[in-house]
């Protein structure tokens, strides 16, 4: 017994002594240390410390990117592919894509996932409790952290079922007499325009963004905002755009483009507050509702003396600070994507005259011969084939190519890997919609495609061009409806000309896409029933 406590004794003097050497040697390792830095020249030191960030640069890259596809070390440290992001490539996409259904890129401190697959991407886009959207780091500063599209979990679903009664096809047969006003302006304008260039083919880049943000501004605000501010934003918003780029600086710095960005969004914001408040006064009045802040207005004015669950939705009082929030989000949601749609619908029924003229045929035709008969929602469920037109360019052409998201916590996207929290996952559309297992000749513009019970109407789970799941696109149905309206009148009253150059069939990238050559249209005046052209 003696002996047992003699060993036990001796085992603890031993450990004790041990921890003791243990601390006396860690202590002077930390000396060593201490001496090394103290006596390190400054160069020496920043030196080090780079050494140190560039190394675990290239180890955090490592550890996140696991077994996807994509370059096997940071080739610029720290920035990544920054540079080359500054002037996307759509070619540089495609290889990406191209690489494995999951890819991936490191730029500065965000590590970025790309998944390339139908099913990846309806997996992300249906999985609210692992993402939500991120748009870019500053998209926060310019829609402003208030602003409804940050909300998550039950605050989105909530606030988003309380806009979803603006864009019904009800709501949205109001808005259509005053944005058919303004397509008559714009076919005017742009007759007038081609004739002061002698019909020479032109730019009409800019043009396709002013109408399509006029056309958008009229649906929103009515005649709340006038002529004067849409052509302001219609003129300005492209600095938007530019702030917005998936790549960017992460922070506003004075007369940059974020800032650029930020002043346009505020002065932006600041005209729709102003049209909310002459909204509620109109409805208030007992005035009719024919824009999107008057169908809104109506809602609530409607609500407060109901007590049915969508009606709960409108109990409190939107502020107009809320409201031009939320409007400038649509504005944002749509400027950019409808402006792609135009530039390349435009580009292809000029390139096709037998797509043309099937257009102008259908026109008259659900008109009865009367090119003078209004649009109506239900005049527009009747042109078939136009509406076929516009969905086979939203096919051919997707305006949004990817759709960012913030990996909220690892999510399991794949059997064998996992995006890390805090990473963006971007799923792609593009591949989805060209995908020749479902779409014959994917990369041909067929209208016919898309005729009752084809493949194509059919293979639901492809058409992924407004999302799906949670975050699905609000306006879908008004883009339909705006184009197949507007494109009906242009191809009666107007006959366009496209002058094609070797770049008209690249595709540029600046936040969705163009053509290279920026689009270069001729109009002339035409006579919808003689089909006379008139110079």
């Amino acid at each position: 017994m003696e002996s047992v406590v003699v060993s036990q004794a001796s085992n603890v003097t031993e450990t004790i002594a041990a921890a003791s050497k243990d601390k006396i040697i860690s202590m002077a390792t930390v000396k060593h240390v201490l001496d090394v830095v103290q006596h390190m020249s400054y160069f020496k030191l920043f030196c080090t410390l780079i050494a140190i960030v560039l190394v675990y640069d290239q180890v955090s890259y490592q550890i996140q990117k696991g077994n996807i596809a994509g370059p096997k070390w940071k080739m610029w440290p720290i920035i990544g592919p920054f540079l080359e992001s500054l002037d996307p490539k759509f070619e540089e996409y495609m290889d990406k894509w191209n690489s494995g259904p999951l890819s991936c890129v490191s730029i500065f401190h965000k590590f970025v996932v790309i998944a390339s697959t139908r099913d990846l991407a309806r997996k992300i886009f249906q999985s609210p409790q692992y993402v939500k959207p991120c748009v870019v780091d500053v998209a926060v500063k310019i829609l402003r952290p208030s602003n409804w599209v940050f909300l998550d979990g039950k605050a989105h679903v909530d606030y988003r079922k309380s806009l979803n009664g603006l864009f019904t096809k009800q709501a949205l047969a109001q808005y259509i007499p005053s944005q058919e006003l303004l397509m008559d302006k714009y076919i005017e304008k742009f007759v007038q325009l081609s004739k002061d260039n002698n019909y020479e083919a032109t730019v009409f880049f800019g043009e396709m963004r002013e109408i399509m943000c006029a056309l958008s501004l009229k649906a929103f605000c009515g005649s709340y905002i006038t002529e004067d501010q849409i052509r302001k934003v219609a003129d300005d918003y492209y600095l938007v755009t530019a702030a917005l780029e998936l790549v960017n600086f992460p922070i506003i710095i004075p007369f940059t483009k974020t800032w650029y960005g930020k002043r346009t969004a505020d002065m932006t914001m600041k005209i729709f507050e102003q049209c909310a408040q002459m909204a509620k006064d109109h409805i208030a009045a007992g005035g009719e509702s024919v824009c999107v802040l008057d169908a809104w207005c109506k809602l609530m004015h409607d609500a407060k003396n109901k007590n049915d669950d969508d009606s709960k939705l409108y109990h409190r009082e939107f502020s107009n600070r809320e409201m031009s929030e939320a409007i400038f989000t649509f504005l944002f949601a749509s400027q950019d994507a409808s402006s792609s749609l135009a530039c390349w619908i435009f580009q292809i029924i000029a390139d096709r005259p037998d797509v043309m003229e099937k257009i102008r045929e259908e026109q008259l035709r659900v008109r009865n011969n009367d090119p003078t008969v209004r649009l109506t929602m239900d005049l527009i469920d009747k042109m078939e084939y136009t509406n076929m037109v516009v969905k086979e360019t939203l096919r051919y052409r997707p305006p949004v190519l990817m759709v960012p998201y913030y990996v909220k916590k690892n999510f399991p996207v794949a059997p064998t890997y996992s995006a890390p929290k805090g990473s963006m996952l971007i799923p792609t559309l593009y591949p989805a919609l060209h995908d020749p297992e479902v779409y014959e000749n994917p990369d041909d513009f067929i209208p016919e495609r898309w005729v009752e019970g084809s493949p194509a109407n059919e293979a639901k789970k492809n058409w992924l061009v407004f999302g799906c799941g949670p975050h699905v696109c609000l306006g879908q149905t008004y883009v339909m409806q705006t184009f197949t309206g507007m494109i009906g009148k242009f191809a009666m009253y107007t006959n366009w000309e496209h002058k094609v150059t070797p770049l008209s069939e690249k595709i540029k990238v600046f936040a969705t896409i163009f053509p290279e050559d920026d689009l270069l249209l001729s109009f002339k005046k035409r006579d919808p029933l003689t089909g006379e052209i008139k110079s």
